[in-house]
């Protein structure tokens, strides 16, 4: 199983490439917001991650969508299927942030960063094969 799953990133190192870079990009704006968002404005971690993923959803669709899987067409279905992936991603993000912050005492920085980790690897599979296919 994990040779397959990797198998697949060796075959694709080009929109893995892209969209890793992507990532990256899309990494420092999170956390920056995520930043932002709790100290300048001064709501809770949990409440700014909520926040925070409803903007990051458009600019990671669209770069992926045009750029990394260079994806035609049938907007519309990519976007209902990205959205599906997006709001189980979300739900997870949110408890992440509840569980590892509020519980375990972990820095919210951190526990995003351990939670944007553990997302991407999953994601481009997914991307790949169900969401811009």
């Amino acid at each position: 199983m994990i040779s397959k799953f990797l198998n697949i990133f060796r075959q694709n190192k080009k929109q893995f490439v892209k969209y890793f870079i992507i990532g990256v990009s899309a990494f420092v704006l999170d956390l920056s917001l995520l930043y932002i968002f709790k100290e300048y404005f001064h709501l809770r971690p949990v409440i700014a991650v909520i926040i925070n993923q409803a903007l990051m959803l458009n600019y990671v669709f669209f770069l992926n969508k045009r750029w990394s899987f260079g994806a035609e067409g049938a907007t519309h279905k990519q976007m209902i299927r990205y959205y599906i992936l997006s709001g189980a991603n979300y739900f997870f993000s949110i408890l992440w942030m509840y569980v590892f912050n509020e519980y375990f005492l972990v820095n919210y920085l951190i526990a995003r960063t351990m939670n944007i980790a553990l997302a991407v690897s999953w994601n481009f599979v997914l991307y790949k094969f169900w969401v811009y296919r």
